[in-house]
């Protein structure tokens, strides 16, 4: 589909305007959605672009001078991916993985951008690869891609393959194969912020596979004094389900029912209303999630394999070949 026509006029050296039209095409289309929607690549603010650009030249330059290093390789794919541009960055990935077959970071970044395409079965195959790559070696801090504002890194290449791999069976709806990931992603948390990012998976799997007196063990150790750098919306959403925080104060500025802004805080909300039976209100919200242009975030991509489950479909159109 066309954008709108985009009419410039210009002035001609005698004087006379003249008309030039141009097509504006619509941003690529990056996968399909599990409800059969073309996702394309989002728009960004010039401000955040121009970053993204710059940074994405730099680890390009980076590439090009030592295009079989991995860890130029495993640079220019996030960069790209930051962008949108996952087709580009898988195949990056990929080519990487052809050169250093044995480098877990390659599976797990690959795997991280299948999942985000809603290709989950070859990121289970990634990221099951990345498992085994550094299962008994010692793990190792992740660099940040976009620094938080301390420019302290929270997470490592072991918790993020473990972190990545239950996510990929839980937007599944294969809960139980997620759940051994997220228990030995908790117990080796070392910061609070790796403790409620994934003990909010914890907790959510275990109440989906009906196991609330595990789930409410999960929640003794979170309280409202952790020190959370960047993963304040998890916490949040913990303390909610812990009963010291009301619903209305994850809803937006407003507190009203329908200001659901952010994709993770949202996709909470509703499965919290959905795993207490409240079945329309938990769709109800899940279509709010759906309505905002987060399609990228772990989130939005589970609110939409909620309503698919919920529609019939199952599994991923991609990775089904479609």
């Amino acid at each position: 589909m066309r954008s709108a026509l985009l009419v410039a006029v210009l002035v001609a050296a005698g004087g006379a305007p003249v008309s030039v039209s141009a097509q504006v095409t619509e941003p690529p289309v990056e996968a399909m959605s599990l409800l059969g929607k073309p996702l394309r690549r989002p728009a960004l603010s010039p401000n955040v672009e121009a970053v993204y650009e710059k940074n994405l030249a730099s680890a390009r330059a980076a590439w090009e001078r030592t295009p079989e290093n991995a860890d130029s390789i495993i640079w220019l794919g996030r960069r790209l991916g930051y962008l949108g541009r996952h087709a580009e960055a898988i195949e990056v990935f990929s080519r990487g993985i052809a050169l250093h077959p044995k480098d877990a970071r390659l599976y797990r970044h690959r795997g991280h951008r299948f999942i985000t395409i809603r290709r989950f079965d070859a990121a289970i195959q990634d990221l099951n690869q990345a498992y085994a790559l550094v299962r008994g070696r010692p793990d190792e801090v992740e660099p940040d891609g976009i620094p938080n504002p301390r420019g302290i890194p929270i997470s490592t290449l072991n918790t993020n393959i473990r972190y990545h791999l239950g996510l990929a069976h839980y937007l599944k709806g294969d809960f139980a194969k997620a759940l051994p990931f997220y228990q030995e992603d908790v117990a080796a948390a070392v910061n609070p912020d790796m403790v409620v990012a994934t003990s909010h998976w914890l907790y959510m799997t275990l109440r989906r596979l009906g196991r609330p007196a595990e789930a409410a063990k999960v929640l003794e150790p979170i309280g409202a004094d952790m020190d959370i750098i960047e993963n304040g919306a998890y916490h949040r959403l913990l303390l909610l389900y812990k009963g010291q925080l009301p619903v209305d104060s994850l809803q937006g500025p407003s507190g009203t029912r329908d200001a659901v802004q952010d994709a993770g805080i949202g996709y909470g909300i509703g499965n919290w209303h959905l795993y207490n039976g409240r079945r329309a209100e938990a769709r109800r919200v899940f279509e709010q999630v759906l309505a905002t242009p987060q399609w990228g975030a772990f989130g939005y991509i589970a609110a939409e394999a909620e309503l698919a489950r919920a529609s019939g479909r199952r599994g991923s159109a991609n990775d089904r070949g479609n």
